[in-house]
Formats: C-alpha cells, sequence, structure tokens
C-alpha cells in the first residue's frame, strides 16, 4: 500500500477546457464508504470538492466487495478508491453489463511487499536487497521460529502473500500470521521503539508506512510469469520469486453519472490523490483520533491550490 508528486494532480485541465453543465444539483450525489481509513479520506476529500462546486454529496456506508450492483443499479453513484489486487469478479461483469464506469487512476502510488523499520537496515546489513535475508535470518528468530527467523505475515484470512515470498526465495523464514491489522501495528511499533529485529508484510498507503519509517525489501518486479513458471525468476524450482503484482488504485462511477451531473463528472474524472497527502491524514485519523471530516477539512483550507483549480476548470 509510493511517495510521490505533490496531492492532488490536476489533470486534464488545459487549453480548450470549458464549464460543463451542473445538471441535477437538486439531487444528492451518494459516494461510497468501505471499509478502510484511506478510503474515507479519498472520497470525504473528493466529496468536498463537489460540494464546493455546488453539489449536494451523501457518504454511503457500502461493503467494498459486494458494492458494485448497488452502483450498476444507481442506488450508489461513485467508488472513489477500488484495488486492482483486491477486487471482486463483480465489478468487472457490471462493467462490462454497462452499468458501472471507470473513469481513471486515483493517483495513488501503491504498493504491496515485505517490509522492516528502517532501522532493521543496521540488524541486517545489506538491506534492502533481498539477499541479505538468506545471511541474517538468524537475527529475526524467536522461539517459535528457531532456527528460522520470523516474518510477520498478513492476518490469515487475507491469504498468505509473506509465506509465499519466502518459499519462492528459499528464505529460511517461517511466516507467522499476525491475528488483525491492528497486531501489524503492534510490532512495527514494539520493534521501532525497542530497535529490535522484525521483518513484515506489510503495504501502502497507510499512515503506519510514515509514523515507524517503514523500508521495503526490493525483489525483483512481479511479472505475471513470475506466478505461473518456476524457471522465472531467481529460484528455478519455485514459482513466487518476485515482488507482489503491481497494484493499481482507480475510480468508478455509475455509468448514468455523467449525464446526470456533467460537471461532478468532470470533477471525479480529474481528481488524483497521492499517498503524501493521504498517509498523513491517516494519522492524523487513526492515531491522532480527529474524525474524517475534521481532518479534510483541514486539509482542504490548506491546499486550496490543489483542488481548486478541478473544481474551478469544471464550473467557471
Amino acid at each position: 500500500m509510493k511517495y510521490l508528486s505533490c496531492g492532488i494532480a490536476i489533470a486534464a485541465i488545459a487549453g480548450g477546457v470549458h464549464a460543463a453543465e451542473m445538471g441535477a444539483v437538486d439531487e444528492p450525489i451518494k459516494l461510497a464508504i468501505n471499509e478502510w481509513t484511506g478510503q474515507h479520506v479519498s472520497t470525504h476529500v473528493a466529496g468536498e470538492m463537489l460540494k464546493k462546486a455546488g453539489y449536494n454529496v451523501e457518504y454511503v456506508t457500502a461493503g467494498y466487495m459486494n458494492m458494485y450492483q448497488a452502483m450498476s443499479d444507481g442506488e450508489i453513484h461513485g467508488a472513489m478508491e477500488i484495488w486492482s489486487s483486491n477486487v471482486s469478479d463483480d465489478y468487472a461483469k457490471q462493467v462490462e453489463a454497462g452499468g458501472v464506469t471507470e473513469i481513471g487512476d486515483l493517483g495513488l502510488d501503491a504498493k504491496e511487499g515485505i517490509a522492516y523499520p528502517a532501522h532493521v537496515a543496521e540488524i541486517c546489513p545489506g538491506l534492502p536487497a533481498w539477499e541479505a535475508l538468506k545471511d541474517c535470518a538468524g537475527q529475526f528468530a524467536t522461539a517459535e521460529t528457531l532456527p528460522m527467523g520470523r516474518l510477520v505475515d498478513y492476518p490469515a484470512d487475507w491469504g498468505t502473500p509473506g509465506a509465499d515470498r519466502m518459499t519462492g526465495f528459499d528464505l529460511p523464514f517461517k511466516a507467522v500470521p499476525a491475528g488483525s491489522e491492528g497486531a501489524l501495528i503492534t510490532e512495527l511499533r514494539a520493534a521501532t521503539e525497542k530497535k529490535s529485529p522484525l521483518l513484515i508484510t506489510f503495504w501502502q498507503p497507510h499512515w503506519a508506512m510514515s509514523a515507524y519509517d517503514v523500508q521495503f525489501v526490493d525483489l525483483p518486479v512481479g511479472e505475471p510469469a513470475c506466478f505461473e513458471d518456476p524457471a522465472w525468476g531467481p529460484n528455478p524450482n519455485a514459482v513466487n520469486d518476485c515482488d507482489f503484482a503491481p497494484t493499481r488504485i482507480f475510480k468508478a462511477t455509475w455509468s448514468g453519472f455523467d449525464e446526470k451531473w456533467p460537471a461532478a463528472a468532470e470533477i471525479l474524472a480529474n481528481f488524483t490523490l497521492n499517498v503524501a497527502d493521504q498517509q498523513p491524514l491517516m494519522g492524523k485519523i487513526d492515531v491522532e483520533g480527529q474524525s474524517v471530516e475534521e481532518a479534510v477539512a483541514a486539509w482542504m483550507g490548506a491546499n486550496e491550490d490543489k483542488w481548486k483549480p478541478v473544481v474551478d476548470a469544471a464550473t467557471n
């Protein structure tokens, strides 16, 4: 779950752009709220931009994996953070049926991988190169993994991507599933405070990437052949000897959206958000205890240059 340019990008606002019709401003635009904080941030920034343009916005709690039929039926009008690495088959079905329309990338530089707090590079010289783990696995051993090192993997119901990498690269590590996302954070906090060794499966965007200076192990790029052909990659006897498959994060709307709210459609199509802006907002909410509304309102007030040109281009 990469760090980057600057906030909300201003896409497609070059010459020749003219204001769109506002459409049905008396009817609410319903944006889906899913199960994780980053999505709440992305959706509220988009929604507040629509409000600044003069629209009525409602935030609707929706199950991420099963919301696409409701979107196709026009009961939900937009989803602002869909991950290609974890999206249900129903999404593709609804796009193919014509009820849901993809409207472009959100702009978050997403990444999943094998990671460690920055201080661990002193414990295991040679990091971030993955080969360094061959020689220092013993530094990561615990009573339950001896003589192998311990990798704290995703919770069991998220799959076993970390364990797959340890097998793929033939590394002397035992993957131990975390009990929850909170347990992963507890491991990062403890290792950072004690300056102790930790290898973990993790992702960005996530506020903990910044809070605990988490770094990714360098692995070969995850190409399709890596997951199918053992001969591909550094280990000729196994698949998964590569990084996670690259992930896109994109946006989608009900297919009737652009006809009903033309200016809003332009705003959402041109709205992007990057990790450098989203991650600190996640920290404000999950660590400092601010509400999503409070954190996003403060960001909007301090960053008009990042979102206002998108709204102005569609409405003025």
